[in-house]
Formats: structure tokens, sequence, C-alpha cells
């Protein structure tokens, strides 16, 4: 059995690109899927380190009500599908249950970095202003985590073109169904 959980962003819910489609072919490996849709956020979270640990601890506290009924132990394989600040609830929540996961970072915030301790794969936009590329790279590198970059991509690893953003979405799912396959493991 193999279960795949979904952990969104501020403002990125699973109905989001990357969310969507990881989570679609996720369900094409035979995964069960669990999404955790926490929320309720302030405003102006961005730049401001309080309300970000504010919205970490919300997030974290609120998977662990949405989780707490999930017997990870009868799962075979747990994956982690996270976006942004959920890159850093996954990580923790992961720590903090003993959990053994896969992982799917995509856009992690810079503070997510000290919660990685599983295997996974990293995608980065390099017009992200949450993270700075250097320290993403350098990060990636430590842990030996394969990171794909999109060029002038934002946080949504979108560029605002909308026939380049096709083009990366389609890439960066071709490297989602690698890691499923066992490719570009960490």
């Amino acid at each position: 059995m193999k279960i795949a959980v979904i952990f969104p962003g501020i403002g990125y819910h699973a109905d989001k690109p990357l969310l969507y489609y990881s989570r679609k072919i996720a369900v094409s490996h035979g995964y069960e899927i669990k999404n955790v849709p926490y929320g309720n956020f302030p405003a102006g979270v961005k730049g401001n380190r309080e309300k970000m640990k504010d919205c970490f601890s919300s997030a974290l506290e609120q998977t662990e009500e949405m989780l707490r009924d999930v017997d990870f132990s009868k799962y075979d394989e747990i994956l982690f599908i996270s976006k942004s600040i959920g890159t850093a609830v996954a990580a923790a929540y992961g720590r903090e249950h003993g959990l053994k996961t896969k992982n799917i970072y995509f856009t992690p915030v810079e503070d997510s970095f000290q919660f990685m301790d599983c295997q996974g794969i990293v995608f980065h936009g390099t017009a992200d202003s949450w993270a700075d590329t250097r320290f993403v790279k350098e990060e990636c590198e430590k842990r030996g985590f394969p990171l794909h970059i999109v060029e002038d991509a934002n946080h949504s690893l979108e560029t605002g073109d909308w026939e380049n953003d096709v083009k990366a979405l389609h890439s960066v799912m071709l490297a989602v169904e690698g890691y499923l396959n066992g490719k570009n493991e960490a």
C-alpha cells in the first residue's frame, strides 16, 4: 500500500497546477491520496518572519489534527508532495513522527531546509522571491537532493509567458514521473 500526502502552500492549494498534476501522477502510480487543506493564514506574510513562523506553526498544528487518524505504519511507501511553506510542514511532520518518506519539494522557502531530512527532489525558479537560488543550490548539494531549476520562474514556477509556463510544467511533471519511477533518486 502507498499513500501520498499533499501539503499546499499559502494561497497555493491542491488544485493549482503543480499539486494537481503531481497528484494525478501519484494516483497513476497506485498512491492513495490524502490532502491536508490547512489555511486561515493572515495577509502580509511575505517578508514578515513572525507571521511566517505563525503560519508554519498553525499549518503544522492543523496537519497534526487532519492526519491524526492516518496509520502510516500500514503503508509500504509514503510520499509527501509539498509546496512552499508546505515543504517545511511536510518535513517537520515527517521528522516529528519518525516517518521515512519520499518527497517532492516544490519551491521550498529557505527555512524549510532545516527540516528536510528525508530524500526528495526539489524544484525552484530563479525568479523566486521567497528563496535565493544560490542558497537553494547549496542546500540541495549538501543533502544530495536532485534540483530542477526553471529559469526566470517565480514561486509558482511561472514566468508570465503561458507557452513557456506550459513547457516548464511539462518538464517538471516529467521529472516528477521520473522520480516516482526511481530515477533522480536522492
